[in-house]
Formats: structure tokens, sequence, C-alpha cells
């Protein structure tokens, strides 16, 4: 059987490409990964996504999300992971994990990134109780709370700088005192009165209370391996992130870090093949652009397989 449309990834730029392509009768494949749902499923409140006043949980959302898609006829395969994509080849061929094959007119790659963690017992444990990757998100949560932000590149700094307009106090923690942010970013931190930073320290620990709130870390010394806690009810986790990109062949262009560079909508350099979400985006990473960018990659897969005349 050839599929007409194939979405790698769940979360919400998946689900809207599923959504879209669904309705307009294509009964689209969507591979759920090992995670069904993506970041947001780790992301206990939801309050900044259009149409949930009240807000809404993350995993919640995404259920929704699902449902939606299965409604209107997507299929789905939970579990397994797409290991290769042979686009020499018309249709697509596309491996999963176990050795199942499957063959697709149009591939949409929904991947998305994952946050680079510390590698703390704690951290995922955590993660949305008070840790988290992404002070857009969840930076409304700290209102008149003190925050630490773990970093040393431009996204720890622009983290640091948006958390001022919530929290009383935010504390820069760095292993070194040199840093990878540009000059700007820096001494734009630095002007900031509600900043302060604590170099030549590292996490180690993280503490919190029964309700899983942050109380504090620990932090070991780098110069010394001397130990000291350090009390605050946050912690963001601002070292990168990673576009699950890995699978895929060269003839698939990247960036440096491994996003997908598209050209032009949501093309990727391979046609036919589409991507949407976190997957090519190191800028915005916010679960509205990535849907809107799944709606868009799902009409340009319709476009293509109407002018073809594959559907």
């Amino acid at each position: 059987m050839v599929h007409n449309v194939v979405i790698i990834g769940s979360g919400p730029a998946g689900y809207t490409a599923a959504i879209y392509n669904s309705r307009a009768g294509l009964e689209p494949l969507l591979f759920e990964g090992m995670q069904p749902g993506g970041q947001l499923t780790i992301t206990n409140d939801v309050e900044n996504y259009p149409g949930f006043p009240e807000g809404v949980e993350g995993p919640g959302l995404m259920v929704k999300f699902r449902q939606q898609a299965e409604r209107f006829g997507t299929g789905f395969v939970e579990f397994k992971n797409i290991k290769s994509i042979d686009t020499s080849k018309r249709p697509f061929v596309l491996e999963d994990e176990m050795g199942g094959s499957y063959e697709a007119h149009t591939v949409i790659i929904a991947t998305g990134a994952r946050a680079k963690a510390l590698g703390l017992e704690k951290e995922k444990e955590l993660m949305g109780f008070g840790v988290s990757a992404c002070a857009t998100c969840d930076g409304a949560f700290f209102k008149d709370k003190e925050v630490i932000v773990v970093g040393a590149g431009d996204t720890a700094m622009e983290e640091a700088t948006f958390l001022t307009r919530f929290c009383t106090k935010v504390t820069i923690v760095h292993r070194r005192d040199v840093f990878r942010a540009s000059k700007i970013m820096i001494e734009r931190a630095r002007a900031n009165p509600k900043i302060e930073w604590l170099l030549w320290e590292k996490v180690v620990d993280i503490y919190h209370d029964e309700k899983k709130a942050v109380t504090g870390v620990q932090l070991e010394n780098t110069q010394d391996g001397s130990l000291r806690d350090f009390a605050c009810e946050g912690m963001f986790v601002a070292i990168g992130h990673q576009p699950n990109t890995e699978f895929l062949g060269p003839e698939f262009k990247r960036d440096e870090v491994g996003y997908l560079q598209l050209q032009g909508g949501t093309r990727t350099s391979v046609e036919g093949v589409f991507a949407a979400g976190d997957v090519h985006d190191p800028v915005y990473r916010q679960a509205i652009t990535a849907a809107g960018m799944g709606c868009a990659a799902a009409l340009e897969a319709q476009h293509y397989l109407t002018e073809r005349g594959l559907a």
C-alpha cells in the first residue's frame, strides 16, 4: 500500500498536519514515536495556547489534537520511530526500527527538537514542577519568585532577561567565566538589575518539597570542588536544543546544529518531503507556531499530490 502522506512526529506540528490532511481525504499515516504528543506531554500548564482562557494541561491538549486527527481518518503507528527514508525512489520507502517498511508519495517531518539536559537524576522528574527548558512557556508561573538559569549562550541570556519580567531575581549559573553569548546579549543581561551571576559553579543536585516544588539546588565549585546549597524556586536549563534529524540522510540540508533548512514554505531540500515545527525552527519553538507550520506543510503536501495527479 502506498500512502498519500506519512507524517513523522506527534507534537502540535504533526497532529495539525494530520488533521488537515485527513480532512482532505488523504488518510495520512502518522508515526507517534516513543513520546506521543511531544514535549507538551511534559508541560503541566499551558496558558498561551489560544482557545483556553483558563489554561490547559499539556498532555490533555495533545490528547485533543490526536482525537481530532483520528476523527477525520488519520492512521497511527504507536511507539515506533522511523529510522530511515529512502529518497532515491518514488514513492519514498520508509523503514522503522523494527524492520517494518512503508511507502509514501509525500512525507512530513515533524520530529521536533529536544532540550539539552544537564543529566541530573532529578532533572526529568521535576520537569514541569519547577524545572523548565522554556522561559517563554513557563515564565509567568514564577511571578515574584527567585530562579536560576543555567547556560552561557544567547539562549541563556535571552531566557534570563525575559524572566525578569516576572521574577524578583534571576541568577545565571555558569561553570566558567567565559560565555558563548554575543557581546550585546551579555551586556544587556549585565545591565539588568534583577540579574545576578554565579560563575565557576555547576548544578549537581536539585532540592524540592513533598509537592515537587523546587526549593533550591546544590552547587559545585568547578575550581576547587567545594559544595554549597543555593536557595531558589525554579531552574531553567538553557544549554541549547538538538533537532531530531539524526535519522535523515545527507540529501537533507541542515545547519551546523542539525535543524532542517527549508527551501521556501515548508519544503525541504528533497522534493516531496516537507517539514514543520521545531525540527526546523530554532527561534520560536512554540506550540502555536509549530501547529501553524503543520497546517502549512499539510497544504503544501496536498498541492504537491494534486499537481502530480497522485491524489
